[in-house]
Formats: structure tokens, sequence, C-alpha cells
């Protein structure tokens, strides 16, 4: 006879292991594929709005004609026609290479173009540029001089620490500090023109005085506030892949 212990205890259940990788552990989850560059909706815009920009902001500078200038140039400062090209021609490398760094495709797929790319921005665009717009704030007109005066020393003081953060491999850090950097940049200069272009076809006669100070002030913070909205909401994202300046 069997014993009533034997009859009543219950059968143990086999273990399953998982299938897929040795021990039993479960299998890797599938790396997730960057999309393609044309799949990013605002890289084209964005190169098309870089375009249009240098476009209608570098022909009158080609001939060296002080006369075609955009901007007054006072004769307390007989230099400043020569420091207005210096900034521009930084400005016009700090543009194009901008666009290169904020194209995600090329970071991720050619780091050492972004790094280099990087290195071109800020020291042969970004920080030469800033400094020639600061020299030569003292001699602009007053509308708009506090404005600009305070996007020229942010977009410094952005740059700088952005390019310090990739150094020190805070990724994160970097990529945040460089976004505020565009931010910066997309404000003075897209953003700015947009403001100036449409309120001179308004049905309505605006003072340029007011144009000039909403287009130096209004460009960039807003630009600022949107970036940080964008940072908030995307802040559990992780930084991979964006290798910044180091390297």
């Amino acid at each position: 006879m069997i014993p009533d212990t034997e009859r009543t205890a219950p059968r143990a259940t086999p273990v399953r292991r998982p299938e897929g990788r040795p021990g039993g552990r479960p299998p890797a989850p599938a790396a997730r594929r960057p999309r393609a560059w044309w799949r990013r909706p605002w890289i084209i815009p964005l190169g098309i709005v870089v375009a249009a920009f240098l476009a209608y902001e570098l022909p009158p500078y080609l001939t060296l004609d002080p006369a075609r200038a955009r901007v007054v140039l006072p004769a307390a400062f007989p230099p400043k026609y020569a420091v207005l090209i210096g900034h521009i021609v930084f400005g016009t490398v700090a543009q194009v290479t901008i666009f290169l760094q904020m194209w995600p495709w090329l970071r991720r797929r050619h780091p050492a173009v972004h790094r280099w790319s990087g290195r071109v921005y800020v020291f042969a665009g970004a920080i030469p540029s800033a400094v020639a717009a600061v020299v030569m704030l003292p001699f602009t007109p007053v509308p708009g001089r506090v404005g600009v005066s305070t996007a020229a020393v942010l977009w410094l003081v952005t740059t700088v620490m952005g390019y310090r953060m990739a150094r020190r491999r805070r990724f994160a850090e970097h990529r945040r500090w460089m976004l505020y950097n565009f931010a910066i940049v997309a404000g003075i200069n897209y953003t700015g023109l947009a403001i100036v272009v449409v309120g001179t076809h308004l049905p309505v006669a605006v003072d340029p005085v007011y144009l000039i100070e909403a287009a130096r002030w209004l460009g960039w913070v807003v630009n600022l506030v949107v970036v940080q909205w964008w940072i908030d909401r995307r802040r559990t994202r992780p930084a991979a892949g964006f290798a910044g300046l180091a390297g």
C-alpha cells in the first residue's frame, strides 16, 4: 500500500527557463534604430531658414562697401566696419556649423564630424562673432541695445559652458547648454528678422523703435522658454549619442 503522506503530496511543478539566452536570462531588448535624416520633419526647414537668412544678410557685405551696410556706422568708432565684417564672417561660420551640430543623423552616424564641426563652431564661429558683437555694442543705436547686449553675452556664456561640459564628457549638460545656445542664435537672427519683416508689412504703421526692441528681446526670450519647456518634457530621455565636442 502507498502511505497517505505520499498519496496526498502535491507534485512539484517543473521550472521552465526562459528561452533566448544562455543561463535562462531573458532576451535583450532590440536596439532602437535611429530615424533616417529625412524622417526628421524639422531638419529640412531649418536648413532652408539658415540658407535664406545668409542669402539675405550676406550680399551687402560681399563688396566691402561701408555704404551698403545694414547698420549705422558712427564716426566715433572708425574701426566699426572692420569689426562688423569680422562679426559677419565668423557669424556665417557659426550659422553653418550650428546647423550641423543640431542634425541628429550626423551626430549619431558621424560623431567625428560632429566633434570637429563643433570645435569650428566654438573657436571660428560663435566666440569670435560674439566678442565682435560685444565690442560694437557701445556704438550701436540705442533701440534694442540692451536686448542684443544681453543676447550676445548669453551666446558667449552658453558656448563656453557647452564646450566645457563636452570636454568633461558630461553630455547631458552639454546638450542642454547647446540647446540654449541654439535658441539664442535663432532668436536673434531668424525670429528677430521675421519680427521686423512682418512688422514693416502690417496694415497699421508701427514705430520702427518698437519693432527693433521687440526683435532684440522677444525672439531669443521666447525661444529659451520653448526650449526649456521641451527639455522638461523630455528630461527622462537618455542622452546617448550626444558625443559632443570631446574626444
